[in-house]
């Protein structure tokens, strides 16, 4: 598994795992980013927040927020994807 913020734009990531507290864990969750959901990054400059799309919803995450979402990558057949 990968921190979210590690993905480019157009990559397709499936929510492995939250790491946090409760109140952060649980905002995700409202938001849709539960285990197994899919999880495509819009927008990543490498700087500023993140744009993806979960759910059918496109939400701004800041870095730090980013990095504590874990994803396997669409790409993860056991091959290394970079």
């Amino acid at each position: 598994m990968v921190p979210l913020e590690q993905l480019n734009p157009g990559a397709v990531g499936y929510i492995g795992a939250l790491e946090g507290g409760h109140r952060f864990i649980s905002r995700l969750a409202a938001l849709g980013f539960t285990p197994g959901a899919p999880v495509t990054v819009v927008r990543n400059y490498g700087h500023g927040p993140i744009i993806v799309q979960v759910r059918g919803a496109q939400i701004a995450l800041g870095r730090g927020e980013a990095g504590r979402i874990l994803v396997h990558r669409e790409d993860d057949d056991g091959a290394a994807a970079g």
